[in-house]
């Protein structure tokens, strides 16, 4: 069985518990949001109540919906512009050095997301912690209740990356020629127009194949590396042309993103706007069905 080619953007809760405590540059973040459903979408729901009811020991919560997206957009979860991000992580306590570990309870995606930005900052030392807080549990890991002291701010300096995001004019030329591959992962039904759910039109992005994000998980946790390069290679996402992933607003194509990582795919974009923005353009096209 192949193994990851990125195994370091992954630790698990034993390597966790082993470093916890023992590495001052150690940098623990909760990132945990709640989609709450709210037909035809979701609701977003900060997950600080959760946190404070237990947590890592020494981590810190990170809002996502609030200092990590830019809220002055019409959408939500738009990345905000270097200088706000530069901002926000260093309050956060990071440091350019620093070794940040992102787990999310519930899903995964949003450590992912969180990682997929720090990625493109050009942070050279984070991971997720597979298989989330739920990993954490289950090995017995000690879970405190309060708040943790602030971290001192941090002095992260962000040297973004912009080859790792997509905006919709990219999209659409990648609907137009072969210069790339757009992955879809969102589920079969919301993808072929079938679900009750949808972003104000049903359908994909033409051209687009579809990887359900869940798919390249199990309980949790990335999938061997081997079942991933299966999944992608199945929709001939594989042939060495960019790939960009879309899914509803850009938190759940980070899963698909950062599997691609792992196994060494590197000319990987995520579409920030992903459906929302797309679907609210009447002029934008949509397909129907299980065909790309």
């Amino acid at each position: 069985m192949a193994a990851y080619r990125h195994p370091e953007f992954l630790t698990s809760a034993e390597v966790l518990a082993e470093t916890l405590g023992r590495d001052a540059r150690l940098r623990v973040l909760d990132c945990t949001v709640y989609l709450k459903p709210d037909p035809p979408r979701y609701r977003i729901e900060s997950g600080h109540a959760t946190y404070l009811e237990g947590h890592v020991p020494s981590a810190a919560f990170l809002d996502l919906p609030g200092a990590l997206s830019d809220t002055t957009s019409r959408l939500s979860f738009t990345l905000p512009k270097p200088a706000a991000l530069e901002a926000a992580f260093r309050a956060a306590g990071i440091d350019d050095d620093s070794r940040v570990v992102l787990y999310s309870k519930g899903h995964a995606m949003w450590a992912t997301r969180v990682w997929w930005m720090l990625h493109s900052a050009g942070h050279a030392h984070a991971s997720v912690l597979d298989g989330g807080f739920a990993a954490w549990q289950a090995i017995g890991g000690a879970i405190e209740t309060s708040a943790p002291r602030a971290n001192a701010k941090g002095n992260m300096t962000v040297r973004f990356r912009p080859a790792l995001w997509a905006d919709k004019d990219a999209v659409l030329a990648g609907t137009n020629t072969v210069s790339a591959c757009t992955i879809n992962a969102l589920s079969r039904g919301v993808y072929a127009g079938t679900s009750e759910t949808s972003y104000g039109r049903k359908g994909h992005i033409p051209g687009s194949r579809n990887v359900y994000y869940d798919s390249v998980l199990e309980n949790g946790r990335f999938r061997a590396a081997d079942e991933i390069r299966a999944a992608f290679d199945a929709v001939g996402a594989l042939d060495g042309r960019r790939i960009i992933t879309y899914c509803g607003g850009g938190i759940s194509a980070t899963v698909d993103a950062l599997a691609l990582k792992l196994i060494g795919v590197e000319d990987v974009a995520v579409y920030d706007g992903s459906m929302s923005e797309w679907a609210a353009d009447p002029n934008l096209p949509l397909t129907l069905g299980d065909n790309p």
